[in-house]
């Protein structure tokens, strides 16, 4: 297997993985709400999706989930645990981010020195990264089922039947990038270990032709 293959592949699943956890962050499909009431004549859209940083209700009306603002003292134990939930989500998921910008850079200067030793290295910390990125998604479900949890508490079950649940395609790209940063960590072990392999038969030949 071919070195300079291997990095690209490695190279490009991490800027992919990157570049697929920065859209997930930023957009608002993380959770869908579709309610679909029949009979219903109004002229608002029952129906919600929300992301990390906003809640989306209906086609104009947008509003900010106040994590690290809200007045705590006003909340019951449901809510202050939810709130503590999403803190986390917020903070491991972008933090992840970062984490990556500098896998990135560590990779490259690694693929670069051919060292066996720092491409190994690199790949390890891919994998790292890909614990956070997996810890604050699974945060995020388990945020999510309680939330819904409240939600089945409060309105009459009669009404539930309407409403249809489920995670959107930026829950989804978020799950595609955690995939990607595992791929990258093992493409890069896997060039560490060719360029072992390409050592030893190097010295080898050396030695058969003294």
């Amino acid at each position: 297997m071919r070195y300079g293959f291997v990095v690209l592949a490695a190279g490009f699943t991490g800027l992919l993985s990157f570049s697929l956890l920065a859209v997930a962050i930023g957009t608002d499909y993380w959770y869908i709400i579709d309610v679909n009431k029949p009979n219903y004549t109004g002229s608002e859209d029952l129906s919600s999706h929300s992301g990390l940083w906003r809640i989306n209700e209906g086609k104009n009306r947008s509003s900010v989930i106040h994590s690290f603002t809200a007045n705590l003292s006003s909340l019951s134990e449901t809510e202050r645990n939810l709130l503590g939930l999403h803190r986390v989500v917020v903070i491991m998921l972008p933090f992840s981010l970062v984490l990556l910008v500098f896998g990135w850079i560590f990779g490259l200067v690694s693929s670069l020195a051919r060292s066996p030793n720092l491409l190994s290295g690199s790949g390890c910390y891919f994998l790292f990264c890909s614990l956070f990125t997996l810890c604050g998604i699974s945060i995020y479900i388990r945020y999510s089922q309680q939330a819904m949890e409240e939600f089945q508490r409060i309105v009459p079950p009669e009404n539930l039947t309407y409403v249809d649940v489920s995670f959107g395609w930026s829950f989804a790209i978020a799950w595609l990038s955690y995939s990607l940063e595992v791929a990258t960590g093992l493409l890069l072990m896997l060039a560490a270990r060719v360029t072992q392999l390409k050592g030893h038969y190097d010295s080898g030949v050396a030695f058969a032709m003294v």
